[in-house]
């Protein structure tokens, strides 16, 4: 696979995993009534979340975007 293509399918996967677990976590403290809608928590839990995800992405890369020609070669 192209280590291009490769790195755009990485990030964009970090992008779904991020949005999916913030708003699932804003839905959940938005009906718990924790805060309203368009205010400072919403982005805090947003910006939170994407911290957390920039920090996970950042730590798995090496497993995801290693070079297919180093793999054979280490293997060998």
């Amino acid at each position: 696979m192209d280590r291009t293509f490769r790195g755009v399918a990485y990030v964009s996967v970090w992008v779904v995993i991020w949005g999916t677990v913030a708003s699932l976590m804003d839905w959940m403290l938005l009906t718990g009534e924790v805060y309203e809608t368009a205010s400072a928590g919403q982005a805090v839990t947003f910006i939170a979340y994407g911290a957390a995800t920039v920090v996970l992405a950042t730590r798995f890369s090496g497993r995801f975007l290693v070079d297919s020609t180093s793999e054979t070669s280490d293997q060998e």
